[in-house]
């Protein structure tokens, strides 16, 4: 038995991954608002340090992985700078705050939850804003982000994510230490989010307009086999990618696959 720590585990993807893994055998540290194990605001850097603290507390031989769920979407009226401190800070936080946890342990991985909109979305460039959360500067993340529309920072915070993720991933620190850090990226999935998307006056009307290959939203579960196949040892391998759950929609846009014929590089 492993054990393994979900943040947003009362609904959605987290949800079903808490009960894929349950089912499974392995034990699970929920963290969400309400209705968890860890009942912590991942929008605070004080909230944040709560949640490493009763996690610890629960789990102080170590844990085997982590998969920062909580998040929220780009809808009408959301405040760009709380959407941008709970995708990427409070999972990147969680991360650091519990890389001692994963340390006790031989191996571990962490599978961050990214999104399609990265590759399917167009118009949110804001290389000032990926860069401020790459240097981990929250504060003038926070302030750029209101120059912007929380749609085109959904994608922003995800792509910072799973940049996030491919570099650090690398590192002696984290890959060097057996602890494999991954990212994904699913489409439109059937969740309580989604739900909430299609009542949005905005872009209720535009909540099915990626097309996928099977005609069909995704299903959390679906999401959640992957989840639990890279927090696996059967993925030892796979180090620093980002796996697209989408259903084919990204093929679809973008038939042929993305390069670079510069060098990217990030932040230290």
């Amino acid at each position: 038995m492993s054990t393994y720590v979900i943040s947003g585990a009362a609904s959605g993807i987290g949800a079903a991954t808490k009960n894929r893994l349950e089912r499974d055998g392995h034990r699970v540290i929920g963290i969400d608002l309400r209705n968890a194990d860890v009942e912590a605001d991942l929008s605070t850097p004080a909230g944040r340090v709560e949640a490493v603290r009763q996690v610890t507390e629960l789990s102080p031989d170590g844990i085997d992985g982590l998969v920062p769920c909580a998040g929220i979407a780009g809808f009408t009226g959301t405040d760009p700078a709380l959407l941008i401190s709970v995708n990427y800070f409070g999972a990147v936080a969680l991360a650091a705050g519990l890389k001692p946890l994963l340390d006790l342990r031989d191996a571990g991985s962490v599978v961050l939850i990214a999104s399609n909109s990265v590759t399917c979305q167009p118009g949110w460039a804001a290389d000032d804003i990926v860069a401020a959360l790459l240097a981990d500067d929250e504060d003038t993340a926070r302030r750029l982000a209101t120059e912007h529309e929380a749609v085109n920072l959904y994608p922003v915070s995800k792509f910072a994510l799973a940049s996030w993720a491919r570099r650090e991933s690398v590192k002696p620190e984290w890959g060097g230490r057996g602890i494999r850090i991954n990212s994904i990226a699913p489409g439109l999935i059937a969740t309580p989010m989604t739900d909430e998307l299609r009542k949005d006056p905005v872009f209720g009307p535009f909540a099915d307009v990626y097309p996928n290959a099977m005609g069909r939203p995704g299903r959390a579960e679906e999401v959640a086999a992957l989840i639990a196949f890279l927090l696996s040892p059967d993925s030892s391998l796979i180090i620093g990618t980002m796996i697209l759950v989408d259903g084919g929609t990204d093929a679809i846009l973008n038939v042929v696959p993305p390069r670079s014929d510069e060098r990217t590089t990030f932040p230290s």
